[in-house]
């Protein structure tokens, strides 16, 4: 199981769990992580469950997967494998611990009866639009129902045949009775149930009523003995509520709830609602989409869940709404693939190279390392031969001055292999560069006796008859701004260069030696991972997971200030 690195900063949560362990409050600290199954976890869900699961952990308490499945329209249970999916992979175990709130639904049940008896809830028939509006503003008060007064037997008999499926879907609702002037609107007879003749993915027909979130999740946790309900800024409203249900109903244990600030990263969207609007208007490919925040998007576009997990730590737990920059996220990874990531030769504009006196019936191989910072990786033997590909942006007819790359009559050295002169441009009928005609030095072999001679530019390469060809998937910002505009002109904001298809590139053959989520670095162009399915020509595909260097670091601390 992960659990957070041990320079882990004792944050305003962490400080109260130890604070209440040390007033003996608790013998054992429980939290929980509670999705509603309508969509895909993002990096914000991310920060949740390290929070959850690591504050368990790090006290050695336990923490609850429990799933929110209380509206049975929007959930479906490919939702449930793909949470548990993304919990898994990013490091954490729920054991026994895999709960929903539909397992409590008769215990939900008669907590609300309870509530009905005791002359704290009724049964109310205005409809949903008349609910809103009696409910008033935030500097004017509510008006009470005219159904508010209604007897305790009334209510419990009309409660009863809400659940015998006597009324249709908004026809009435069951209410809190509690102060229709409160301040906090939340208090203002909140809703507890709803009617909803439809299947429930676990439950089936059995019911037709189901719990609001707050009356659920407040219960469900009182049931399962958490200790600390730890939420995101949003809820703090909703607390009073919360510690109503706990002070009204005679409950086995007394959580608390504590909210931090939710995380919102530049240049995307962490709003379940705006993804799923991309993935229904088909604009992105599916909720696992690279370019999606999606865990499972960033799973398949080959972000490390270490890397993941080390951002959280990062960017740490506050009362204090802000936007994270992308690069934050960016450098956890590219540190953690960095350290572990093999090397790989790839030519992304692929311009041959014939080597003039290189002997057209031999070929060598040169040896590479896996990784040019650690030996205990090994390498790996690449051929070598008259026939090559490069760069074709490694290239320049008429460069500027400090151009050190490969140009009419200049020299660079292969990577790992020898240093080559261009002698000759080769055009095709438009004039555009086809081949250059090349002379290597045999004395110059890198490790060999003649490798000690220098030229300014060093370039990679891939030998042209044993390279294979692949495409490249290269993913960029979802969004063109670090924030999105509000209302339906966000999508205004989508980034139209967020995936570039390369077709044609070429790549040593061991390339394919890796699996999909493994990571590997493109030299001099970027971390890779293969793509899950070939592309429609059989050929490999490798998706961008991120460039070697930020280059978008200076246009984003100009937009976030």
């Amino acid at each position: 199981m992960a659990t957070e690195a041990p320079d882990t900063p004792l944050d305003f949560i962490r400080q109260t769990v130890r604070d209440d362990l040390a007033a003996g409050r608790h013998r054992e600290i429980v939290t929980r992580f509670p999705p509603e199954p309508n969509g895909y976890l993002h990096i914000g869900h991310a920060k949740s469950i390290c929070l959850n699961f690591g504050v368990a952990a790090e006290y050695d308490g336990r923490c609850f997967l429990r799933f929110d499945d209380t509206n049975p329209v929007r959930e479906d249970e490919r939702y449930t494998a793909s949470i548990c999916e993304d919990v898994e992979w990013l490091g954490f175990e729920w054991g026994d611990r895999l709960t929903h709130a539909s397992d409590y639904f008769d215990r939900l049940y008669e907590q609300a009866v309870a509530l009905i008896r005791g002359g704290l809830a009724y049964v109310d028939h205005l409809p949903a639009e008349q609910i809103r509006e009696y409910r008033g503003t935030l500097t004017e008060p509510g008006r009470n129902s005219p159904w508010r007064d209604r007897s305790v037997d009334e209510n419990l008999d009309l409660f009863e045949r809400m659940l015998s499926g006597e009324f249709a879907e908004g026809e009435c609702v069951l209410r809190a009775r509690i102060d229709m002037a409160a301040p906090n609107i939340n208090l203002r007879d909140p809703t507890l149930y709803r009617i909803r003749h439809a299947a429930h993915h676990r439950t089936g027909e059995r019911w037709c009523i189901y719990p609001m979130y707050d009356f659920a999740h407040t219960l469900s946790d009182a049931f399962e003995g958490i200790t600390h309900s730890l939420c995101t800024l949003e809820f703090e409203d909703h607390r009073p509520l919360y510690e109503w249900f706990l002070d009204s109903l005679d409950l086995p244990h007394r959580p608390r709830q504590i909210e931090f600030s939710r995380l919102n990263l530049a240049y995307t969207v962490t709003s379940k609602r705006r993804l799923a609007e991309l993935v229904n208007r088909g604009i992105v490919d599916g909720w696992d989409d690279p370019r999606m925040p999606t865990i499972a998007g960033m799973r398949r576009r080959g972000y490390p869940p270490v890397a993941i997990r080390e951002f959280a730590r990062r960017v740490g737990i506050t009362k204090k709404e802000n936007t994270i920059e992308m690069g934050v996220l960016e450098h956890a990874v590219r540190d953690s693939l960095n350290a572990v990531a093999h090397r790989r030769l790839v030519v992304v504009r692929p311009l041959r190279v014939v080597l003039t006196n290189y002997d057209a019936g031999t070929e060598e191989f040169v040896s590479l390392p896996n990784h040019p910072g650690d030996p205990e990786q090994g390498s790996r033997e690449v051929r070598f031969g008259r026939e090559l590909w490069i760069d074709a942006d490694d290239f320049m007819e008429d460069p500027p001055r400090k151009f050190h790359r490969l140009k009419p009559g200049g020299e660079v050295r292969l990577r790992g292999a020898y240093i080559i002169r261009c002698d000759e441009v080769v055009h095709d009928a438009d004039g555009v560069v086809v081949e250059l005609r090349c002379s290597y030095d045999p004395d110059t072999r890198s490790g060999g006796s003649g490798s000690d001679r220098k030229v300014k530019g060093t370039i990679h390469w891939v030998h042209a008859p044993s390279a294979i060809p692949v495409e490249l998937r290269l993913y960029d910002r979802l969004l063109r701004t670090a924030s999105p505009v509000g209302g339906d002109a966000w999508l205004e904001d989508l980034n139209p260069d967020s995936l570039q298809v390369i077709a044609e590139a070429r790549a040593e053959p061991a390339v394919l030696d890796f699996q999909p989520g493994e990571g590997m670095q493109f030299e001099r162009v970027g971390y890779f991972t293969r793509e899950r399915e070939n592309g429609a020509d059989g050929r490999a595909v490798f998706n961008r997971t991120v460039t070697l260097r930020d280059s978008w670091a200076k246009i984003e601390a100009a937009e976030l200030g």
